[in-house]
């Protein structure tokens, strides 16, 4: 098969390249091979967690919970909402009620339950439903709003539009 510019193997071996040395440069910034005795005791420093996102997920979080070797489940609330047919709302009775209901379940199956929630009531409740881990901001919208902040404080007028998305 004659090699173009457009043909797919091209475009497949030159990711491949760039994966493998994307690959060489995680493996450095890791130190692998430089921790003593990393084989024995990788696992204990690992923690394999899955993302729910879809109501398909939801409706097999029993069986989900059930692998052995996952240690938590991050609920993603922007595509479950979006999946659940409220896209932009995750702060939708419905959402709500779904990712309660795992939080609570994902805790009582012994694992770790986590989500992404900016609004700070809905993440200080997730917290008392449960949840071990909330991310609680995204570091552009941080940025931004602290760009804005420091605009105001130096006389911008322009008044910036709020967050477009969900976070």
């Amino acid at each position: 098969m004659p090699m173009k510019r457009e043909t797919p193997w091209r475009l497949l071996v030159i990711r491949l390249l760039v994966f493998a040395a994307w690959a060489a440069r995680l493996a450095r910034a890791s130190r692998w091979n430089r921790i003593p005795d990393y084989l024995h005791q990788a696992n204990d420093a690992m923690c394999v967690l899955v993302q729910i996102e879809t109501r398909e997920a939801m409706s097999n979080l029993a069986s989900i919970l059930d692998v052995d070797g996952i240690d938590g489940v991050f609920i993603g609330p922007a595509d479950l909402s979006a999946d659940m047919g409220f896209a932009g709302n995750p702060q939708h009775p419905e959402v709500q009620a779904a990712i309660e209901n795992a939080i609570v379940q994902i805790r009582a199956a012994g694992k770790a339950p986590g989500i992404l929630m900016a609004n700070e009531a809905l993440a200080k409740r997730y917290l008392e439903l449960g949840a071990l881990f909330v991310a609680v901001g995204v570091d552009t919208t941080l940025l931004a709003r602290g760009a804005e902040a420091l605009a105001a404080r130096f006389g911008a007028e322009k008044k910036l539009s709020g967050a477009s998305g969900v976070y």
